[in-house]
C-alpha cells in the first residue's frame, strides 16, 4: 500500500463525513484511511462504519492527548509507505491523491504539503477567512500555493511525508501549538526535503465563525514565540509583520481618540488629528475589500473579508505579544490559551 491517511478528530462527526465522501471519489485507490477519535463526547465510529464496504477505513478511539499526539498513533498502526495528515475540516477534490502520486512519481521527496482553497458550498464567512488566510496582503503566502519559496514547511492540514522519516524523527511533539511547524523545522534539520505541491490542494473550512478563528490565530501567536524559543534562526521578518500591524493600529486609534477628546474639550483645530489616523486603516480595508470581490466575485465576502483580515491580524498579533511578554521577559514557560478548543 502506498498511502495512508491519517485524521485526528474531536467532536466533528459532520466534517469526517464530508471528508470520507469526498475520498469515495478518488480516481486512485491506493490507500487505506485511519480515524482517530481523540477522547470525542460526539464520536464518529457510526459515519465510519458507513464506508466500511467502500473504503479501506480503520477506527480507533483513545483518551484524549491533542492533535499531535493522536497523529502518532495512527502512525503507529498504518501500512503506508506514505502517510497523508489530514485535518477533519477538509474536503478533497477527485484527483488529490493522484496528484500526489504525478508529483512523487516525477521528483521524489521526503516530505511534502500542498495548499488550499475554499469551496462553493461553504459560507459567505468561511469563504471570508479561506481568503484572508491566503491573500497576499494578509501574509497567506504558502497557504495561498506560492512556488517561490527558499524552504516548504508543511502545515497538518494537509502533509505528507514518508513513513520511514517520520518513524526516525518520533512523529509529532507533545507542543500544544505549532507542533506541526515544529516538525517541519526538524524534517529539515535532519537533512530531508519538503516540496510544495502546488497541484495537491485541498478545500479547507477553517473555523465556521469569527469568534472561532480569532481562537485559531490568536493560538498561532502564541505558537510563533514558543517556537521562537525552541528554535531561534526561525523567527523571520514576515512572522513579526502581524505584531507590527496589531501594535499601529492601537496607536492609530490612540491618536485618534486623542484627538477626538481635544477637539470637544478646545476647538475644531484638533479635527485633523481625529480624522488622519483612520487614512491608513480605511486604505487598508479599502485593497481587502477590492482584491476580496473581485476575487470571489461578491461584494458581500468582500465586506466579510475586511472583518477576516483584521481578526487574522491583530489576533495572531496579541498571541503573539502576550506570549512574548510572558516568556521572553517574565520567562515563563511554554505558553497556551484556549485549550479547551482542542482539548478537554
Amino acid at each position: 500500500m502506498k498511502f495512508s491517511i491519517i485524521v485526528p478528530v474531536f467532536n466533528r462527526p459532520d466534517e469526517v463525513d464530508e471528508l470520507l465522501e469526498s475520498l469515495t471519489h478518488q480516481s486512485v485507490s491506493n490507500f487505506e484511511v485511519i480515524i482517530v477519535e481523540d477522547g470525542s463526547s460526539k464520536p464518529c465510529s457510526d459515519i465510519c462504519k458507513k464506508y466500511e464496504s467502500i473504503l479501506d477505513i480503520h477506527y480507533y478511539y483513545k483518551e484524549n492527548s491533542g492533535p499531535g499526539q493522536s497523529r502518532n498513533y495512527g502512525a503507529e498502526r498504518a501500512q503506508g509507505e506514505y502517510l497523508l495528515i489530514l485535518d477533519s475540516d477538509v474536503v478533497l477534490p477527485e484527483n488529490y491523491i493522484r496528484a500526489i502520486d504525478e508529483e512523487l512519481g516525477h521528483e521524489p521527496a521526503d516530505a511534502f504539503g500542498g495548499p488550499d482553497r475554499a469551496h462553493d458550498s461553504f459560507t459567505d464567512t468561511q469563504k471570508a477567512i479561506s481568503y484572508s488566510m491566503t491573500s497576499f496582503f494578509t501574509t497567506g503566502g504558502i497557504r495561498g500555493g506560492k512556488k517561490k519559496l527558499d524552504k516548504f514547511y508543511p502545515r497538518s492540514f494537509n502533509m505528507g511525508i514518508r513513513k520511514d522519516v517520520y518513524t526516525r524523527l518520533g512523529g509529532f511533539s507533545k507542543m500544544r501549538f505549532g507542533e506541526d511547524i515544529d516538525f517541519s523545522i526538524r524534517i529539515f534539520k535532519a537533512g530531508y526535503r519538503c516540496r510544495l505541491f502546488p497541484k495537491a490542494w485541498v478545500f479547507h473550512k477553517r473555523r465556521t465563525d469569527f469568534t472561532k478563528f480569532f481562537r485559531q490565530v490568536y493560538n498561532s501567536g502564541i505558537a510563533r514565540i514558543n517556537l521562537y524559543k525552541k528554535y531561534p534562526e526561525s523567527l523571520k521578518l514576515v512572522h513579526l509583520l502581524p505584531m507590527v500591524f496589531t501594535v499601529g493600529t492601537i496607536l492609530l486609534i490612540l491618536i485618534s481618540l486623542i484627538g477626538f477628546i481635544l477637539m470637544v474639550c478646545d476647538t475644531k483645530q484638533w479635527l485633523g488629528l481625529c480624522a488622519m489616523p483612520w487614512i491608513p486603516i480605511f486604505l487598508y480595508a479599502l485593497i481587502i475589500f477590492s482584491d476580496s470581490t473581485l476575487s470571489n466575485k461578491n461584494v458581500k465576502i468582500g465586506v466579510l473579508s475586511i472583518a477576516s483580515a483584521f481578526i487574522q491580524l491583530i489576533g495572531y498579533g496579541l498571541g503573539f505579544l502576550e506570549s512574548w511578554w510572558k516568556r521572553c521577559i517574565l520567562g515563563k514557560d511554554e505558553f497556551s490559551a484556549f485549550e479547551k478548543t482542542f482539548y478537554k
